[in-house]
């Protein structure tokens, strides 16, 4: 275990302690990394020029394009949940389906997957489904643990839909692209839609009682006036998916374009709702900049953490901790899981993006595994973080806009069966990796010896051909005189000429 020194696993070790100690984790990434970078160059694992790469790579995550999609995203979720499109998706989808048993939760999960792929966060979700429908499944005699899991859970399933905060991120640091990363998220999207929507079907079918359906009375929508509400949600949902998902999916935008023309299709849509007001910009502009600094300031911290990590051999003792578990690379994504769900209870999704991920990367390259994969997988895993008790963001905000007679422990107990959901869905995809490779397509890797052979092979102009023979069509040995030259011609590469 120590065979590439005592350095990489004592930094580990530290990383570990200030966590649990409750420091700000990009402070604490920043203060270790610096403080083992100058006790390595004392030591000699490096010298003092080896940190001089660490402005040059601040720069590049300040100049990375990519990155400009997160503050785009936060802020269309941020307007898209003062717009008022959620509660006409939601009125309109319960007044649809509440008339069979479990209807309102069927609502709650196609809103909150549609919410999902229009604004890629998890709050707006959460808080907008919330605030509606959680009073009116209390009123018409939902179970109070089904009535807060279905709201949290669906929340969480813009985790997992594009264009998810998650998979712009894990893509930076996986080093493969985004629309790759979206294409590979379709089949996991619809999967766990999927698993939500047969857990309320069997619900509604063995425990009909737990989820009523709407009385006759709360059902005012019929006929076109219903069809009019659908598609007065429905229609600018569309829109916006078009905008943020079509573009990118069809080549016409990137993924930071996608994200500016959504932010600019949610301002519209909140003046057409006439919610746009200046509070709205303002409280909009604040959530944004707080997260997007939050995102910076830990991306900093971490890649001074990782740049001095990697110089006391970190990557190679993580490489060889992992590389060496029983099983091969199922035994590692195993491992890999497991300890990803421990640590989702005590990190939110943009800490283990930014510390745990760029350590299994080494392992994971030598196993050969699909990147996008990989990060699928990830994600899936990632998403229950918002779903654990008792520290979950989804719970937390539920807890926040719930009624009083919402006790805690009935967020907390009704939060179990969709986080056992969610890792059924990483079980799956473990398992059946088409899931994942199916949508993105095979991708041919080049082989360096192959290109290697090829560029021996080449033939170019005024050069010996391969293998000794002589210019370019001309079929004459190398040792042959080339046409117009007199071979009576002294040579005047040899000495006594």
């Amino acid at each position: 275990m120590l065979d590439y020194g005592f350095m990489a696993p004592t930094m580990f070790a530290g990383l570990v302690l200030f966590l649990l100690y409750g420091f700000p984790v990009a402070f604490s990434l920043s203060a270790l990394g610096l403080f083992f970078g100058f006790l390595a160059i004392q030591v000699g694992y490096f010298g003092p020029e080896f940190l001089q790469a660490l402005p040059y790579r601040t720069f590049g995550i300040m100049s990375n394009d990519l990155l400009l999609a997160i503050p785009f995203f936060t802020f269309l979720g941020a307007v898209l949940e003062r717009s008022g499109l959620a509660e006409d998706l939601l009125e309109g989808a319960g007044q649809l389906f509440g008339a069979f048993p479990g209807g309102l939760a069927f609502a709650v999960v196609l809103v909150g997957a549609i919410l999902g792929a229009v604004t890629g966060t998890v709050a707006a979700s959460v808080i907008a489904m919330g605030m509606i429908s959680l009073p009116v499944m209390l009123k018409y005699g939902y179970d109070m643990r089904v009535g807060t899991g279905v709201i949290a859970a669906s929340g969480t399933i813009a985790q997992v839909i594009p264009p998810s905060l998650v998979l712009i991120i894990l893509a930076d640091q996986l080093g493969v692209s985004v629309g790759d990363m979206y294409l590979g998220a379709v089949g996991p999207s619809i999967l766990q839609i999927s698993l939500f929507m047969l857990f309320v079907l069997f619900l509604a079918i063995f425990r009909p009682s737990l989820v009523p359906p709407l009385p006759e009375e709360a059902r005012t929508l019929r006929g076109w006036a219903l069809a009019l509400k659908v598609a007065k949600g429905m229609v600018p949902s569309l829109v916006l998916i078009f905008l943020v998902l079509g573009t990118i999916f069809l080549g016409l935008a990137t993924p930071t374009e996608a994200g500016a023309m959504g932010a600019c299709g949610a301002i519209l849509l909140s003046i057409t709702h006439r919610r746009f007001s200046v509070p709205v910009m303002w409280e909009a502009m604040k959530t944004t900049a707080r997260i997007t600094s939050m995102v910076v300031f830990i991306l900093i911290g971490a890649t001074v953490f990782s740049l001095v990590f990697q110089g006391v051999n970190g990557g190679r003792w993580i490489e060889h901790l992992l590389s060496s578990l029983p099983g091969g690379r199922t035994g590692f994504l195993i491992f890999v899981m497991v300890f990803v769900f421990f640590l989702a209870f005590f990190l939110d999704f943009f800490e283990i993006c930014f510390i745990v991920v760029p350590l299994l990367l080494p392992a994971a390259h030598a196993l050969d595994i699909n990147m996008i994969w990989f990060g699928l997988l990830l994600c899936a895993n990632i998403q229950t973080s918002f779903m654990h008790p008792p520290f979950g963001f989804a719970l937390f905000y539920l807890r926040g806009i719930a009624p009083p007679e919402v006790k805690s422990r009935d967020i907390y107990w009704g939060s179990i069966p969709w986080i056992c959901l969610q890792l059924t869905l990483v079980a799956i995809l473990v398992f059946f990796p088409e899931v994942v490779t199916y949508f993105v397509g095979e991708h041919t890797e080049l082989d360096p010896s192959v290109v290697q052979e090829q560029l021996d092979n080449l033939i170019l102009p005024g050069l010996d051909a391969p293998g000794g023979g002589g210019l370019p069509g001309l079929d004459a040995p190398s040792d042959a005189p080339l046409p117009g030259l007199d071979p009576a011609a002294p040579d005047f590469s040899d000495p006594a000429n």
